[in-house]
């Protein structure tokens, strides 16, 4: 299969400290913490380590692995950190061609701080991903079964429109996994464009910033998913989403957003698992079990894994499978790309989770 990614590429350095050299504060009545860094003072950190990152080179490298013909189109710098990428890319056999060189602006980094629950704090700076233009959007580009969209930064936001035209014309599915930013204040583009996004894959925070515009559609409240004999279901299917003041169940949430136009709706929640909207079913897939080391790329690798196999026409209860197998095996390492695994290591995870993880499906 030919695939095309787009979005954040990044160098990540991770530095790991241990939970008794880091203050953690949890709110109690809020589902939040925060990493205390005491000004002034050095920490001792039990490793530093850089990597390639990014969603756009996360997916890319995850979909290499499982052996489909990949491009990557990003915007990088005139610096050593995109030699870094390109040198990662090419080792994975992602191809390059479509990537930009800009020198108005250095390549992305983050930097995440690991401790306590390995839920990582993360600062980004965004640089070149940030400028991204129509001009950068070749057409030949395009030319692919699969075109999955990872969050846009800024300006580079403003061209979702025209990489979804462009993707659409060459008649591929095309998957969309975008940032908050750009779910918010960059909302525009993307109402614009919902009605052609083929797999509209977000994180609950995600899905929180599109609950007040969807209600103004789509009405408040709903009927939450009914509990099953036996058997406790997460927070969020019980509960649905808040966000603005507003309330919605989970089964409206995704009558909305499918009435819109896609024909598949993912909502990752963390420890909790994913949930999937279609228009005939909606299902829960709980997280496979996993020793964590690190949380980031999680997202990335159930998202671009889930779209992988989706486009192959896989059902969603494959397809979900082998997405949670491939995201539980990237937080037993500290990276976002270490951990991806290559097709036949998956196929077997995934054959092994169908007799343990049980996957709830409640028909719409």
């Amino acid at each position: 299969m030919k695939v095309l990614t787009l979005g954040g590429a990044m160098i990540d350095t991770i530095a790991v400290i241990a939970s008794d050299r880091i203050e953690r504060m949890t709110m109690r009545n809020a589902e939040t913490s925060f990493l205390l860094l005491e000004e002034g003072r050095k920490s001792d950190a039990e490793d530093i380590s850089t990597h390639c990152g990014g969603g756009a080179v996360n997916a890319a490298v995850c979909l290499a692995r499982l052996g489909h013909d990949v491009s990557a189109l990003v915007k990088l710098g005139q610096d050593a950190r995109a030699e870094t990428i390109l040198a990662q890319l090419a080792q994975e056999g992602v191809s390059t061609r479509f990537i930009v060189r800009d020198n108005r602006a250095p390549t992305g980094a983050s930097v995440l701080i690991s401790a306590h629950d390995r839920n990582a704090a993360i600062f980004t700076f965004r640089g070149a991903n940030a400028l991204l233009e129509p001009k950068d959007l070749k057409r030949d580009a395009f030319i692919a079964d699969l075109v999955y969209v990872s969050g846009l930064s800024n300006q580079s936001a403003d061209c979702f429109t025209e990489i979804v035209e462009k993707a659409k014309s060459e008649a591929a599915i095309v998957a969309v996994n975008p940032g908050i930013r750009q779910l918010s204040a960059r909302q525009a583009e993307f109402r614009e464009s919902i009605g052609k996004i083929d797999i509209l894959a977000i994180n609950r925070h995600e899905a929180g910033a599109i609950v007040p515009w969807l209600v103004a559609r789509a009405g408040e409240g709903g009927t939450s998913l009914p509990k099953l004999p036996g058997e406790a279901l997460p927070d969020l299917a019980l509960r649905g989403l808040m966000a603005g003041g507003f309330e919605i169940s989970l089964p409206r949430f995704f009558a909305g957003v499918l009435a819109l136009g896609p024909r598949w709706v993912v909502i990752t929640d963390g420890k909790d698992g994913a949930y999937i909207g279609t228009a005939s079913e909606i299902f829960h897939c709980p997280a496979a079990p996993a020793t964590i080391a690190g949380t980031a790329g999680a997202g990335d690798a159930f998202n671009s894994t889930f779209a992988a196999c989706i486009a192959q026409s896989a059902s969603v209860e494959e397809a979900a499978l082998a997405a949670a197998a491939n995201s539980a095996s990237v937080i037993t390492h500290l990276d976002t790309q270490t951990g991806l695994l290559r097709r036949d290591d998956l196929e077997k995870r995934a054959a092994a989770l169908k007799e343990t993880l049980h996957l709830h499906r409640w028909p719409t």
